[in-house]
Formats: C-alpha cells, sequence, structure tokens
C-alpha cells in the first residue's frame, strides 16, 4: 500500500471496524426488561395495598411499608424506562457509540437512592437505640414475613439469566442494581424478623432498632459498591486489565509495538479498544485485526499502523 505523502500513507493504514447493527445492547436485554416490568407491576400492586390498608384500618405500619415500597416502584421504573429508551434509540446516529450505557446511568441513579435510604434508615436507627419507641411486635412480625416474601419473589424474578455476559464481569449492571435493591430489601426484612422476635419473646427492645442499624450499614456498602461499578463505566475505566494484557500479547505476536491502547464499556457484554501500533511494514490492520478475533465482547475495533519514520 502505497500513498504520496506520510499523512496519506497513515490515513490508508487505519481501520475502524464496527458491528453490523452498531448495538451494543446486552443479549439479554428484552428478557430483563420484561421482568422489570413485571416486578414494577407487582411492587405497585404491592404498595397500592398496603397504602390502602393503612388508610382503612389506620395503620401507620401498613402506610410506612407502603412507602418504603415506594421507593422499589421509583427504582423499577427507572431500571425499565433505560431499557426502553436503550432498545428504542439503539439505531440512533447521534449516539456515537451506541444506548448501552443508559443502563448504567439508570444503575448509578438508583444506587445513589439505595445509598440515601440507607442513611435514613442508619438515622432513624441510631435515634430508636438512644429513645426506644414502642413497637407492636405481634402485630408487625406478620407485615415483615410478608415483606419479606414479596422481595424474595421478585428478586427471583430480576435474577441474571444463567451464564449470561461470562466475559463481562459485571454483567447487566441496570438489573443487578434493580435486583439488588430486593435482595437488600429481603435482607433486611430478615434481621427486621430477627429483631422484632427478639423484642417478642426475650424483651430486647434494643434488638428492633439494632436490626435496622445493621441493615442500613448492610445497603450502604451495596450502594457504595454499585455506585464505583456504574461510575466507573460512565467515566470510560479499563473494564478488564486482563483483556487489555491480552490484546496487547496479542499484536507484540503480531510483530507490531503497542504505542497506544484504550479499551473502555460499551454496554453489557460489549468493549471497544482504539489501538496503535508501530508496525514493520509487513503488517495490515486487517492482519493485527484478524489477531483479535475470538476475544469475547471486543465489539469495536479500531486499529492505526503506523509505519517507520511516521
Amino acid at each position: 500500500m502505497t500513498a504520496a505523502n506520510p499523512r496519506e500513507a497513515l490515513d490508508a493504514e487505519t481501520l475502524d471496524a464496527f458491528r453490523t447493527d452498531r448495538s451494543y445492547l446486552g443479549a439479554d436485554h428484552r428478557r430483563n426488561e420484561r421482568r422489570t416490568r413485571v416486578v414494577a407491576a407487582i411492587c405497585v400492586l404491592s404498595l397500592a395495598l398496603q397504602v390502602a390498608g393503612g388508610l382503612a384500618f389506620n395503620s401507620m405500619a401498613l402506610l410506612a411499608g407502603g412507602l418504603h415500597m415506594a421507593g422499589h416502584v421509583a427504582a423499577l421504573v427507572v431500571a425499565a424506562g433505560a431499557y426502553g429508551l436503550a432498545r428504542r434509540f439503539a439505531a440512533d446516529p447521534r449516539f456515537a457509540f451506541g444506548t448501552g450505557k443508559i443502563g448504567y446511568l439508570a444503575a448509578f441513579a438508583n444506587a445513589v437512592v439505595l445509598g440515601v435510604t440507607a442513611v435514613v434508615v442508619l438515622a432513624e436507627s441510631v435515634e430508636r437505640i438512644a429513645a426506644p419507641h414502642e413497637v407492636g411486635y405481634h402485630a408487625a412480625l406478620p407485615l415483615a414475613g410478608a415483606s419479606l416474601a414479596i422481595n424474595l419473589l421478585c428478586a427471583w424474578l430480576l435474577r441474571p439469566a444463567p451464564r449470561a455476559h461470562d466475559h463481562d464481569e459485571f454483567g447487566d449492571l441496570n438489573l443487578n442494581v434493580a435486583h439488588l435493591h430486593l435482595t437488600a430489601d429481603a435482607a433486611v426484612a430478615v434481621l427486621a424478623i430477627l429483631g422484632l422476635g427478639a423484642g417478642e419473646l426475650l424483651g430486647w427492645t434494643w434488638a428492633d432498632p439494632a436490626a435496622g442499624l445493621l441493615g442500613a450499614l448492610l445497603i450502604a456498602q451495596f450502594a457504595l459498591t454499585l455506585m464505583r461499578r456504574a461510575g466507573g463505566v460512565l467515566l470510560d475505566m479499563n473494564p478488564s486489565p486482563a483483556l487489555a494484557s491480552e490484546i496487547r500479547r496479542r499484536m507484540q505476536e503480531a510483530g507490531g509495538r503497542v504505542l497506544d491502547l484504550h479499551l473502555w464499556r460499551l454496554g453489557p457484554g460489549h468493549h471497544a479498544v482504539i489501538l496503535v501500533v508501530a508496525g514493520d511494514g509487513a503488517g495490515s490492520p486487517q492482519d493485527y485485526r484478524a489477531r483479535l478475533a475470538g476475544l469475547p465482547g471486543l465489539s469495536h475495533v479500531t486499529i492505526e499502523v503506523r509505519p517507520k519514520g511516521v
């Protein structure tokens, strides 16, 4: 391949290879979207029943349970909306690298909400440890049990698909955050049942707020982990040092010297890489790209080959 000047040679030796559909949605996008909507509907029904019961029977416990479920409904609506928007605009040319990151944006927002929930529960638990409130243990236990059952059902429905995104450590983070909202609440419900049981059977008035305190710390840990993961994707942090190392190794085996390498995540199960390789004149961009064949999750590859002296 020849050109009139080095700049033209540089342009000629550049390969920008896209997926033909330029879609970087997760393999289980439609499944996860459907299940998120079903779980949102279940939570809306539970919310309506608890609020209606609270108003009908003047039960603050039922009203509080309904308001707590409203947080789950909001998180699920955000998650389902992200799935819908990502699918609707997947082919929109205004999105240079597709819409796969919309789910991560929703995941970050929901992780923040989860963190705020942890702070509210923590503050309330500390206040009740300092100044214990009278608790209706007998009436609260069935409510905690019903909450646990609903959360376990919804968490089961939102479980990730088997072997989905084996090559992506985090998978569909939008689904994971929605799933964790319900899983964390199920864990808190278990702690609540233990605390209420200890209060009713043993007279330990501190057990209920202590269970709330432990639950808040658990939720906070979940929220921080998810914010780090979603934030890392949104800020284009290297998602897999192992994959970057493997790309570099394959380029070196092909006789190229990697001058620059940028790897980032485009969506669940999809990664992009931009490479600048110094070649000895024998390899073309197509040759180097062929060396990357078979790397799972590498959906967008841009290779620039710099001949000697350029």
